[in-house]
């Protein structure tokens, strides 16, 4: 059993503590920068500058924005980061996940498929054969990812999203809820619609 400390105590921490006690292991704490008082339904044992001084633990960071999650990995090269894979979830055998990643309740990860650190694979979406999913990467709930996907660095697609096969989504790149990808995307941005169009309000 794997003792887990989980960086963010707000509605992403609970998500993923409940996904670690689903596995079998035990959360012990959170740590976040608020006030004890202002999260008092989590055992708050520390902040954020606390990540490396307990014993016999891992850590999750469990902290939406994809640009502090990666300052948190590059602060800490040395902690020990947890994967928290749902046990409803569907992964196949032959994909590689990096640390520091969840796949939550229902999510479906199909074979030849490459996820990497930090990433969120939200509840009941699915990511189909042969993609690669880099850093950072947040697909939110109900996002549907077609076979042979590229998704970028730091890139958010937002709920009930969709991308069609072959297509590929460049870096730190905002794809708004419901919108289709339905074409390569090559320039960071935010991009809304049916299909999905660069936003330029």
């Amino acid at each position: 059993m794997k003792r887990v400390i989980i960086i963010g105590a707000g509605g992403h921490g609970k998500v993923v503590a409940d996904i670690v006690k689903c596995c079998g292991d035990e959360a012990v704490g959170f740590l976040d920068d608020k006030s004890l008082d202002a999260i008092p339904q989590f055992n708050v044992i520390g902040t954020i500058q606390d990540i490396g001084c307990f014993d016999d633990v891992w850590y999750f960071p469990a902290i939406g924005n994809a640009s502090i999650r990666e300052s948190i990995f590059a602060r800490h090269p040395n902690v020990r980061w947890y994967t928290a894979i749902h046990p409803t979830s569907v992964v196949a055998d032959d994909i590689t996940i990096g640390h520091g990643t969840c796949v939550m309740a229902n999510a479906v990860v199909n074979p030849g498929t490459k996820i990497g650190i930090g990433c969120i694979i939200n509840t009941a979406s699915t990511v189909d054969h042969d993609c690669t999913i880099y850093d950072f990467v947040h697909l939110s709930p109900g996002v549907h990812i077609s076979g042979t996907v590229t998704v970028g660095k730091n890139t958010w697609i937002g709920i009930g999203a969709s991308v069609v096969n072959n297509v590929s989504i460049c870096d730190s790149c905002i794809i708004g809820a419901g919108a289709i990808v339905i074409n390569d995307i090559e320039y960071a941005g935010t991009y809304i619609g049916v299909p999905a169009k660069k936003y330029e309000g």
